[in-house]
């Protein structure tokens, strides 16, 4: 299998999961998605991210996405994980863990390395849009965190991009400034969709407030 790019389809599956069989296009429906997978169950960096990524159910429904974890391990280790994970992060998980023992899923998404392992999946996480594109590929070592207020910032700055036509800077926080995309050169045009006015700091470099704030 190819590498899987920003802008490919992000292939579909059917997997056995903790919540049941999962097809991806059909549960992420009109949903932007978060594919977030794991080397094995009882892991403990993983088991602090997951316990982390249901204290954020609320962040996550707010910007219409669907969070799905995934392990090589079987449907009866996951429900014995997630108890697990409850007890010691202090949480309920909320989302599915699909059982990838037959590695379908790492293939499909190119999630094992030979050179880190030929058999384990990396810790990658693939942000889909809801026309189930991929919009951003993250691959961490297994010692390593997630970031997942990161997560949210970049799913905040896609968003934007989607709906009102600007880039964030570096360092963006929601609520920050931003930039106009450089496609973006009719003056009619940014008079209308940016009322608040921009700072041509240079021509391909223009500043503006936040539009939906």
């Amino acid at each position: 299998m190819s590498q899987l790019r920003l802008g490919d389809t992000a292939p579909d599956f059917e997997q056995k999961s903790s919540i049941g069989p999962i097809r991806f296009h059909e549960y992420l429906g009109d949903s932007w998605g978060v594919l977030f997978s794991h080397p094995a169950d009882f892991t403990p960096v993983c088991t602090t991210e997951l316990g982390y990524t249901a204290k954020l159910a609320d962040e996550f429904a707010k910007r219409n996405v669907k969070v799905l974890a995934l392990s090589v391990d079987g449907v009866e280790s996951h429900t014995k994980w997630i108890d697990d994970i409850n007890d010691t992060q202090s949480t309920k998980v909320n989302f599915p863990i699909i059982a990838d023992d037959d590695r379908k899923v790492a293939e499909l998404y190119d999630m094992i390395h030979p050179n880190a392992s030929a058999t384990v999946t990396v810790r990658s996480v693939f942000i889909v849009d809801p026309a189930k594109k991929v919009r951003l590929i993250i691959t961490y070592p297994a010692s390593t965190g997630r970031n997942f207020n990161e997560i949210l910032r970049v799913i905040d700055s896609l968003q934007l991009t989607d709906s009102h036509s600007v880039a964030t800077p570096v360092n963006w926080e929601d609520g920050d400034d931003v930039i106009i995309v450089p496609s973006l050169q009719d003056e009619a045009v940014l008079k209308q969709k940016f009322p608040k006015g921009y700072k041509a700091v240079r021509p391909y470099l223009r500043i503006t407030p936040q539009p939906n704030k």
